[in-house]
């Protein structure tokens, strides 16, 4: 099992850390801009009153047995990679495991926190990590991410010129929330959120209105980073060892493979593109000899390997949770001895190859 313990306790003898400068630490390491829009992540659960944060438990997962060894270690802060909130509760009771998690965390007064995404997308990450045993080569995300937006939320100029403008024309306009007006003898410039464009519009005169051209704001892409990894090998490598790297780098006995159509073993990789957990989507146009994640559909592997491309399968989280050990390694050394930081050893994937 990948997982293990990382130090005990008791060899910790500096201060306990405020959770609110852990919390920092982790946004640090991975900034929650850099999350998918429909992912859920950050603090997710957090004690009614604030408590000294000395131990952390990293998982992949949080589970039942998870939760328990949690307890057992005396944990004040659970990093979970996934998110084990994602869709809304309607109640907080016995009613299903993830339930019964939540309650035990809220009993026991042990902050939850999942980065998920952000790890998939910041540079030095999950899927910088998972590319790392095949060697040299030009890595780069499979889609770019973009600089987070303004902090107003404002996505959007208006800009009226080419006719004087007088301040009474303007009152409608001053008067609305959430956008920032700039004035000179011949030109006005309003920047404000999408949502608010109309209403904009609508508060100038007829006669400026006409005169209105409106600019989108394009956010610039973040270099190296983003979602899933390709990578063009210096030195190809075939099929047969890439499977070997694989399992030696994730710590499997077993992968899942499919080969691409009139591929062998001894077929060499020149390209390898991969996407952590369910990957099939990021990975659906890279143009790769290889792709490696962590679960497909059946007709999903039938598209890649009838389009050339052979196929690594992981199971879901198996290619997510030797990762921990990288980020135990950075908050050690960010948060000092005064924080104990241990990886779960109970925290596997629920599927096995028997």
């Amino acid at each position: 099992m990948l997982g293990r313990l990382l130090g005990p306790r008791s060899l910790h003898s500096g201060p306990a850390m405020d959770l609110k400068q852990v919390i920092s630490h982790l946004e640090a390491l991975a900034p929650l801009s850099l999350s998918e829009s429909w992912d859920n992540t950050g603090l997710l659960v957090e004690p009614s009153a604030p408590r000294p944060c000395a131990s952390i438990l990293l998982t992949n997962d949080l589970t039942e047995p998870v939760v328990e060894e949690a307890v057992a270690l005396g944990t004040d802060l659970i990093v979970s990679y996934h998110p084990p909130v994602f869709r809304p509760l309607k109640r907080v009771a016995q009613g299903s495991w993830k339930e019964r998690v939540v309650v035990r965390c809220l009993e026991e007064r042990m902050a939850v926190y999942s980065p998920h995404t952000s790890w998939d997308a910041v540079q030095g990450g999950i899927n910088d990590w998972l590319v790392r045993p095949y060697g040299e080569g030009a890595v780069a995300p499979l889609a770019l991410a973009t600089a987070p937006s303004h902090p107003g939320g404002c996505s959007h100029t208006v800009t009226i010129a080419g006719a004087p403008v007088t301040t009474d024309q303007l009152q409608p306009l001053l008067a609305l929330p959430n956008i920032s007006v700039s004035v000179d003898p011949m030109a006005v410039s309003v920047s404000c959120p999408q949502a608010s464009l109309a209403a904009v519009v609508a508060a100038l005169p007829p006669d400026l209105a006409d005169l209105a051209r409106v600019t989108k704001h394009e956010l610039p892409p973040l270099p190296g980073t983003g979602a899933g990894r390709r990578l063009v090998l210096e030195a190809p490598l075939p099929v047969e060892e890439m499977v070997a790297r694989t399992k030696a780098h994730l710590g499997l006995p077993h992968l899942r493979l499919a080969l691409a159509n009139g591929a062998t073993a001894e077929s060499l990789v020149s390209s390898l593109a991969v996407c952590a957990g369910s990957g099939a989507t990021v990975l659906a146009h890279a143009k790769a000899d290889l792709v490696l994640t962590g679960e497909m559909s059946h007709h999903e592997v039938l598209d890649f390997v009838h389009k050339g491309t052979t196929v690594i399968l992981t199971e879901h989280s198996n290619c997510e949770r030797g990762y921990l050990v990288q980020v135990a390694r950075r908050l050690e050394g960010a948060l000092g001895e005064g924080v104990t930081i241990n990886i779960s050893k109970v925290d596997r994937d629920p599927l096995v190859v028997v």
